[in-house]
């Protein structure tokens, strides 16, 4: 999402083997005075899949054996969660977000067990928003209405495609026969429900992305989450790219496609990569993208966390047998550092940016600690280059990204790096 940067290295919490710190560390002075503490969010992290896709940077390790150890990761993710209690101690959880890897793998027995875990040990505000990816390749009749009983309000169905030779070719365990099938029992078992699509495929022309929007809104699905497929670093796809991916031209029209009928099914264009009907925008990502809190457990989950002087991050161990080992000791956290003043400006704007809305500007100060002040240089500047729109009166004036902005999005966030990361 950044253009020249990216976000500051973490740092070792503590030596392996060493004790937590204690929460009197993060309440102590700062330089940062946040008026109030941000809504907090739950996510969890289940790393395993049936196969690692070519093109997936996640955190996430093929199942090798049909060992999955499910009971062993629950009793982990518990622990994980009791030794965070003390820093987020008498907050809300207002969403919750179950993802992977395949989530799905689980069986609804153990998310019900975790489910029941969390609630026991935090307060889910009433009717919060729960969402569980699932993949097709798991998919079994009445698999998804188990997942709903067990608490689960919102179904997140990574389709990426329903054309067998695209799926083939992007490494998915799942065809298009089981991706319509387990879209239909997602439609029957939730009020609502996400599909994850992929387009600039290799090989892609728009008439596959029409056949590919056909079916996928055949559904009037409440929600779209539509990505371009992008090499990440440390990928297969990284080592031996496609060769015939769509160049910018045509991705660039399949994007004013996607737009075009997504609006005339609709689903209102809310962030970059997602549409949605009325009331079905999801809560957990629109947490994250207004610089919001999330406790993230689980291996290699991320998290970060607001105090009243300072915004933390923290980063789980990424492998799975040393998370299980770590977390069941009460040392999950693998890594944390404290937000710079001089970064928080950009970390705001890289998530604020990305929503049509934008935010009002007394946001920043609340989430950031800063004043207004902070990025009223770079402001200036973004909206000099036409990149940048400012709306409404001083108080509730609100910033959003120009439709030229939006289109080079990387370059607007690049703006608020601070200088010597520019």
């Amino acid at each position: 999402m950044s253009a020249g940067g990216g976000l500051p290295p973490l740092r070792p919490a503590a030596e392996e083997g060493a004790p937590p710190r204690d929460v009197a560390h993060y309440l102590r002075p700062g330089t940062l005075q946040l008026p109030a503490l941000p809504p907090l969010s739950l996510y969890v992290h289940l790393p395993w899949c049936l196969r690692k896709c070519p093109y997936c940077d996640f955190n996430s390790h093929e199942l090798r054996t049909q060992d999955l150890p499910e009971a062993g990761y629950v009793d982990a993710l518990v622990a994980d969660l009791e030794a965070a209690l003390p820093l987020v101690w008498g907050r809300r959880i207002e969403t919750v977000f179950i993802g992977g890897g395949t989530p799905s793998l689980f069986s609804p027995e153990a998310i019900d067990r975790l489910l029941a875990a969390v609630r026991a040990r935090l307060q889910i505000v009433p009717g919060a928003e729960i969402t569980l990816e699932a993949n097709p390749g798991t998919f079994e009749r009445e698999r998804f209405r188990a997942y709903r009983a067990a608490g689960v309000t919102r179904l997140s169905v990574g389709v990426q495609s329903f054309d067998d030779a695209m799926l083939a070719r992007l490494g998915r365990v799942h065809d298009a026969r089981q991706a319509r099938a387990a879209v239909e029992e997602a439609a029957a078992a939730f009020d609502t429900f996400n599909l994850d699509l992929m387009y600039a495929l290799p090989g892609q022309t728009l008439a596959m992305l029409d056949a590919d929007l056909d079916a996928a809104l055949s559904y009037a699905p409440p929600h779209l989450s539509i990505y371009h497929l992008t090499i990440e670093p440390n990928t297969a796809f990284a080592n031996e790219p496609p060769p015939d991916r769509p160049d910018d031209d045509l991705a660039s029209d399949m994007l004013d496609r996607i737009a075009e009928r997504t609006a005339a099914a609709g689903l209102v264009r809310y962030e970059v990569s997602a549409f949605a009907r009325e009331g079905h925008r999801c809560a957990h990502n629109l947490n994250y993208w207004r610089f919001g809190d999330y406790l993230g457990i689980g291996a290699g989950a991320h998290g970060k966390l607001s105090f009243p002087h300072r915004v933390m991050r923290q980063v789980r161990w990424r492998d799975p047998a040393t998370y299980l080992r770590q977390a069941r000791a009460g040392r999950a956290v693998s890594n944390e550092h404290e937000v710079a003043r001089a970064d928080l400006p950009f970390e705001f704007m890289m998530n604020a940016l990305r929503l049509v809305e934008g935010f009002e500007l007394p946001r920043f100060a609340e989430r950031t600690g800063l004043p207004p002040s902070a990025i009223a240089e770079a402001l200036a500047r973004a909206e000099q280059r036409g990149l940048l729109v400012r709306e409404g009166e001083r108080e509730g004036e609100r910033v959003r990204a120009s439709a030229r902005g939006f289109d080079f999005l990387s370059d607007l966030q690049a703006i608020f790096l601070p200088p010597a990361r520019r």
